[in-house]
């Protein structure tokens, strides 16, 4: 046995090790949390069930499932970067837990980074999980599964920044009853089950421009539609993004 077998070695362990603990860390707390699961896995999964089983909304010509699919898809991507991180987040700053982390070696930027990945891995599983699904219901998806990617990572940064921007300057209950209250408004008015056609014109311009209108119409185009890459909608989540990460960063207040 060597003298220095038994030598401790302090300092911190290099940051992709930290990073990647702590994206495990997160991801289990979100799978372990009923309340989150609901949100992110169970609703999607029911509205999708339901609205292509039963004809409740006209959804234009062809299957509702065909119409359906894609906007449960972007609904998904909504509930776990933006409502379902900006709850989890804000409670974390109220009780400390992210002062706590700060004082870790673990750097600020790379707990945020973190939180990113834990939300990439998740979506995964929601969008494997509402594949499977809605391809059980007869959905036939078409398109460039590139375009749908690169929609879906938009997406997520831009409902990412707004839930950090949320859970960074407001007080956890008021995160609480905002992330909701967003999440039902642009479930209604954002594209997903209801058509935007359905609005009234002046109304279609504005539901149009939110980020949740722009990531279910862009994949409906490219799912449904067989379009090439819908830019219109992806420079509007490009626009959402950039404002909220840089607000985000801007204003978030780790007490």
């Amino acid at each position: 046995m060597s003298a220095g077998t038994y030598t401790p070695r302090p300092g911190a362990a290099p940051l992709p090790r930290m990073i990647a603990a702590q994206t495990a860390l997160e991801t289990r707390m979100l799978l372990r949390n009923g309340e989150q699961l609901l949100l992110t896995v169970i609703i999607p999964t029911l509205l999708l069930v339901l609205f292509s089983a039963v004809d409740i909304v006209d959804t234009g010509s062809g299957a509702s499932v065909d119409f359906l699919a894609p906007g449960i898809l972007a609904l998904a991507v909504m509930s776990t970067a933006f409502t379902g991180q900006a709850i989890a987040t804000g409670f974390e700053r109220r009780y400390g837990v992210l002062k706590r982390l700060g004082a870790s070696p673990l750097p600020c930027w790379a707990l945020m980074t973190a939180k990113t990945l834990s939300v990439l891995v998740t979506e995964v599983l929601q969008i494997v999980l509402l594949t499977a699904v809605a391809l059980a219901l007869g959905w036939s998806p078409q398109g460039n599964p590139l375009s749908v990617l690169l929609l879906l990572v938009l997406g997520t940064a831009a409902f990412s920044g707004l839930g950090l921007l949320m859970a960074g300057t407001l007080k956890a209950e008021a995160t609480l009853a905002a992330a909701n209250l967003v999440f039902l408004l642009l479930l209604v008015g954002g594209g997903v089950i209801v058509p935007l056609d359905k609005f009234p014109d002046a109304v279609q311009s504005v539901l149009g421009l939110l980020p949740i209108s722009a990531l279910s119409e862009g994949l409906r185009d490219v799912l449904q539609h067989g379009a090439a890459m819908p830019w219109a909608e992806a420079g509007i989540l490009a626009v959402w993004a950039v404002l909220g990460l840089g607000a985000a960063a801007k204003f978030f207040r780790w007490e």
